[in-house]
């Protein structure tokens, strides 16, 4: 074996690990939200313990203050967290890259101003923008905190879009398809768009993650999803008064969106290695 070959061996271990484990952390919850379509511990309204009662082969995280089952309300919060991730990222994607594509595609002046409008939607915070979006709709609910997050998500979607497929119309290829008679959508769709992809599919996961934090906090402040929603956000809002007395209704959800929001980065940073073709090359 090569020096070259024994730097390089430690590396793709730890790549592999990372995507294994963030597979293995996102699917054990892609698994418990399709679980929690078909079968529930207990009715999730449903007051079948006493209150604040501690875990037992009953109630395997104990009950809330109201005396509903607590590890029913952690399945339902994956389910909603999941939800949200893939509809906000759909939403920033779908946005995101069309105004990205058209900005790389537009005339000096009028890719300029969209630039800067970008720049200025980035320097807000994610959670900000979709805390004035939801206000402005004057009803909180789940919808509207997907809406809400996909728009925040779109400016950082638009400027990475616009960057990287400026870069790509600069090679030769781009302009041997212009030369072919090959129109601008042609380009778009079998030249451009393919060679963004990798990196895009990059950031949507780590967009991800970010959505399921975003709409957390936002349930956490009363603007996301309402009840019987069994937001993560929503129950460690409600846990805050009795986190001494039960501090499993704190520990719980918390542990569960870490561990999603783990597991999405790892698999982003797996993902990441794969797209590298400088990594991909030394393999």
């Amino acid at each position: 074996m090569t020096a070259l070959q024994q730097t390089l061996l430690p590396r793709r271990r730890i790549v592999s690990a990372s995507l294994t484990a963030g597979a293995i952390l996102v699917g054990l919850h892609v698994l418990v939200a399709l679980l929690s379509l078909v079968w529930l511990p207990h009715d999730p309204t449903g007051m079948t313990g006493g209150r604040l009662a501690p875990p037992s082969w009953e109630h395997w995280a104990g009950t809330d203050r109201l005396g509903r089952d607590f590890f029913t309300q952690i399945m339902i919060g994956s389910r909603i967290a999941l939800t949200v991730g893939i509809g906000a990222v759909a939403i920033g994607a779908a946005i995101g890259v069309t105004l990205g594509t058209l900005a790389a595609f537009a005339t000096r002046l009028l890719d300029d101003a969209l630039a800067a409008t970008l720049d200025i939607l980035i320097a807000f915070p994610t959670l900000l923008i979709a805390m004035l979006v939801v206000a402005a709709s004057d009803t909180a609910s789940l919808g509207t905190a997907i809406l809400a997050l996909g728009i925040a998500l779109s400016a950082i979607v638009a400027r990475l879009t616009r960057i990287l497929v400026k870069r790509v119309l600069l090679m030769d290829y781009i302009t041997a398809a212009y030369t072919s008679g090959t129109p601008w959508y042609g380009v778009v769709i079998f030249h451009v768009l393919p060679n963004v992809w990798p990196t895009l599919s990059v950031n949507f996961a780590l967009q991800f993650g970010l959505a399921v934090i975003a709409e957390a906090s936002l349930s956490y402040l009363g603007l996301g999803a309402p009840p019987p929603n069994a937001s993560w956000g929503r129950l460690l809002q409600e846990a805050q008064g009795t986190v001494y007395t039960a501090p499993i209704g704190a520990i719980a959800p918390g542990l569960a969106l870490v561990s999603l929001v783990i597991g999405v980065n790892l698999l982003a940073d797996g993902l990441r290695d794969i797209a590298d073709p400088t990594r991909k090359g030394g393999r």
